[in-house]
């Protein structure tokens, strides 16, 4: 059974019963809480939703389909179907403390306990994300913070340098076995690379090593970005911890936590703030993600 705290604010999106969370600069989140953890709307209050929706969408998992639906999850890095894929449709706790609203699906299967607490900031959402390890065993696990947003827009995902030595290697561009360089809805800067969510059968993933905490999505003349610190220690996919990934029905920016080993009780986690302003085209986005 849900328990939702009674000065948190529940409405319907596309079906799903959400909590309602206001952010800063005029926007709101609403968050599902008969499935999850996931936000399910962001923008302005009675706006065009900035996330993507897709409620048909689904993957094969070990325990029947796992449904997209599109907007904000939390899963856990590194990707293992069999952990991965498990259907999410439980209902969720709910719990305000202060201006903070947290969404806390029960264990899965996986024996891990994914949260995700929302709070505004002056100009946006801050999005906390918390992984526990409610099983009996040690599990080795990172945050994976995934955000989808409809085709027809661009991602930047900038590539810093963070070395201090013109002799050692900096930072690298990290790329899946289905990436390929010469894909035509992927450009490069000297310091980013732009990937444009235009429709093919094929999917594209590229990554940001060590990354630089920033990524950034335009789409009719909106900027969302979201942004984490980046993390100090051992991450997966090759030290990516900003990702971008897309495909025939949407785009993804990701982030990642670090890879730790958790003892049974233990968590792990982090935390993005999250953005969205009018820019001038893609230039003025680029600059404002770079920043």
């Amino acid at each position: 059974m849900t328990t939702v705290v009674a000065d948190v604010t529940t409405e319907q999106q596309r079906g799903h019963e959400c909590v309602r969370v206001p952010g800063g600069d005029g926007l709101v989140a609403l968050a599902a809480v008969d499935v999850g953890p996931r936000i399910l709307f962001l923008g302005e209050p009675g706006g065009e939703n900035l996330l993507a929706e897709l409620p048909d969408r689904t993957i094969d998992g070990p325990a029947g389909p796992y449904r997209l639906l599109g907007g904000h999850r939390l899963w856990t890095a590194p990707e293992v179907p069999s952990r991965t894929y498990l259907p999410d449709g439980e209902r969720c706790r709910v719990e305000a403390a202060g201006d903070r609203v947290t969404i806390t699906a029960p264990d899965d299967g996986s024996g891990l306990e994914r949260g995700i607490g929302l709070r505004p900031v002056s100009d946006g959402l801050e999005v906390a994300h918390l992984v526990t390890n409610v099983g009996s065993a040690p599990a080795e696990v990172a945050s994976w913070a995934i955000t989808q947003f409809p085709m027809g827009g661009t991602a930047f995902l900038p590539l810093p340098g963070s070395g201090s030595s013109a002799y050692e290697a900096s930072h690298a561009l990290v790329l899946w076995p289905y990436s390929q360089l010469d894909d035509p809805r992927l450009s490069f800067g000297p310091d980013h690379v732009v990937v444009t969510a235009t429709d093919s059968a094929s999917a594209l993933k590229v990554g940001s090593a060590p990354g630089s905490g920033r990524l950034g999505s335009l789409r009719d003349g909106l900027l969302s970005t979201k942004e984490a610190p980046v993390p100090d220690g051992s991450l997966p996919d090759r030290g990516a911890a900003s990702q971008v990934y897309v495909e025939s029905e949407f785009l993804e920016l990701e982030t990642l936590g670090l890879l730790e080993r958790l003892s049974p009780g233990e968590s792990t986690g982090h935390t993005e703030t999250w953005r969205v302003a009018e820019v001038d085209g893609p230039d003025e986005a680029l600059a404002q993600v770079l920043a």
